[in-house]
């Protein structure tokens, strides 16, 4: 058997020389050429065991003593700092969370992959171009010369984490991280990224430690895991059997979080009378004049027809870009449409006069964070849809919003916080609070878990199906989970490039897809009870297209 490439034993974080673990006794290996995923959730401090390896730890955060990390026979915890820095990125690379952040938006791409080649060999400014561009071409950029003079706000997220993938392999290290690579990234961007991750380490022999929360996807991808919870280890093995044959309570928890047709289901009797019906609706957005010349517009939405009955929940599902978002702000009258009707309960909502119908719909934004004032209470920020009530008073919005916050599950000790001061779960059950506080008819759910855990996930859509229960308001549920999807829809409603392509029950859609689009957004789900590819070779299996 060959030596690990990486073997870590007895690993320990601790905040200050004295402080709490944040990772504690971690030990695991991984083989040359082999995948191994550090899997759990936020806070479990399985990034920071993957910074500790790269000697990136934010202060006050520091390795015990009695901690051991071997890349190959160097012990890294005793490395000084100028040897290490001749490891990192040469020998070691790591891909981050969000490219966005990690890549520096004042250099150009080019500039910005030529720089490890600068620091870490000794070739001319024309072999590192030739490199670049062929690096590009080989992860099919369209156009590698034009993306070496452009900078990375010019670029989708999938497209800045497949060049920052490919900054990172230009220099062939022995070991990749990558870091919740796909987090912010929509499923068929995702799919793409992960094979293409798998393809360029094949290719170099690359041994992989993937950090995710992600269990869907580890499953398809790395044969090895560990699973941690509170800075520990708690689980570890195969993917196959810890997966699907979990002995920890925490991992368990973690295997049933996952999004199950069965705890949700389509309910027959949501098909009645229409509450918002579209015809023909055409979103444009105008070009904007720039200092040279003037931004050409775009058509985000062409031509929809859409009905959403009284109570049920429609899933409008679709990859970045395809207008989902826009169509459901449209409805709110967040966005204007250029042309075509929407009306609410037969009446337009469109005309001057629709103040009244508006505040019968709310919607809850993909992240909580930015939607919910920083410098509000949460009771103050549950309360202010309540001020466009004039039948109600003082004590009758208080008593709502005591109300509401029960519904959610919040106690009344978060009333007086800040949204700072809660996890993101429970800022989005604030936003959740706010949307139903004035009982309206319709709800847009504009990517409500995007953002969040597993487990806390599966807490978030229970709640929305059990508050639709209680309180009988429609749904337009936006999302690229197809696994969230899957769990509360009714119907779904696929949409590519501003287009509907098909609608169905969401038995018939996910079961039986019409549409070519449909069959690649599910192909590439990876839902955990659809499709499970798990070998016994070195190397996980390239899912099959």
């Amino acid at each position: 058997m060959p030596s690990p490439i990486l073997a870590v034993d007895d690993l320990s974080v601790q905040i200050g020389p004295a402080g709490n673990k944040v990772v504690d006794g971690l030990s695991f290996s991984i083989a040359p050429g082999d995948m191994l995923a550090l899997v759990g959730e936020s806070g479990s401090g399985k990034t920071m065991a993957a910074r500790a390896v790269l000697g990136l730890l934010p202060p006050p955060l520091v390795v015990t003593p009695n901690s051991s990390i071997r890349f190959r026979d160097t012990e890294l915890t005793r490395l000084p700092p100028a040897a290490m820095s001749k490891i990192r990125g040469a020998r070691i690379g790591m891909v981050f969370q969000e490219p966005m952040v990690s890549l520096n938006p004042s250099m150009t791409v080019g500039d910005q992959m030529a720089e490890g080649l600068l620091l870490h060999h000794r070739f001319g400014k024309a072999e590192i171009r030739d490199r670049c561009l062929a690096m590009l071409e080989r992860i099919r950029i369209y156009e590698p010369a034009k993306c070496l003079a452009a900078f990375p706000h010019e670029f989708s997220g999938g497209m800045r984490q497949r060049i920052m993938l490919a900054s990172v392999m230009l220099l062939k290290p022995d070991l990749l991280i990558a870091d919740e690579p796909t987090t912010a990234l929509d499923t068929l961007v995702q799919r793409d990224v992960l094979d293409l991750m798998v393809e360029l380490t094949t290719e170099n022999q690359t041994s992989v430690l993937l950090i995710s929360h992600d269990l869907g996807m580890v499953s398809h991808y790395v044969r090895n895991v560990v699973v941690m919870h509170k800075g520990l280890a708690v689980e570890q093995g195969e993917s196959t059997q810890v997966l699907h044959g979990p002995k920890h309570e925490y991992t368990k928890r973690l295997v049933d979080a996952l999004p199950r047709r069965s705890a949700g289901g389509a309910r027959a009797d949501r098909a009645g009378e229409p509450l918002i019906e579209l015809r023909d609706i055409v979103i444009d957005y105008p070009g904007r004049d720039g200092l040279f010349k003037k931004t050409e517009g775009k058509r985000a939405v062409h031509g929809v027809d859409l009905t959403i009955g009284k109570g049920e929940t429609l899933a409008l599902v679709g990859a970045s870009g395809s207008g989902k978002t826009t169509l459901g702000r449209a409805i709110v009258g967040l966005v204007q449409p250029s042309s075509g009707t929407i009306e609410f309960r037969g009446q337009s909502l469109l005309d001057q006069g629709a103040a009244a119908q508006r505040r019968e719909m709310q919607i809850i934004f993909q992240d909580p964070y930015s939607s919910l004032d920083p410098r509000q209470r949460v009771e103050d920020i549950v309360a202010e849809p309540l001020k466009l009530d004039s039948t109600m008073d003082r004590h009758q919005r208080s008593e709502r919003v005591k109300e509401v916050f029960s519904e959610v599950g919040l106690g009344p000790e978060f009333a007086r916080r800040l949204p700072h001061q809660l996890s993101g779960g429970q800022r989005q059950r604030v936003a959740i609070a706010r949307a139903i506080v004035r009982r309206p008819a319709f709800v847009v759910a504009d990517e409500p878990v995007s953002a969040l855990d597993m487990t806390v996930q599966k807490q978030i859509l229970k709640l929305i199906r059990s508050l639709q229960e209680r309180h009988g308001f429609a749904c337009l549920f936006v999302s690229h989970d197809l696994g969230a999807v899957e769990q509360v829809a009714d119907r779904v409603a696929v949409m590519e490039n501003g287009r509907i392509v098909e609608v169905g029950g969401r038995d018939e859609v996910f079961d039986d897809p019409k549409h070519e689009y449909t069959k690649r957004l599910l192909d590439a789900a990876m839902l955990l009870d659809r499709k499970f590819v798990g070998c016994g070779c070195s190397r996980p299996a390239l899912p099959s297209r």
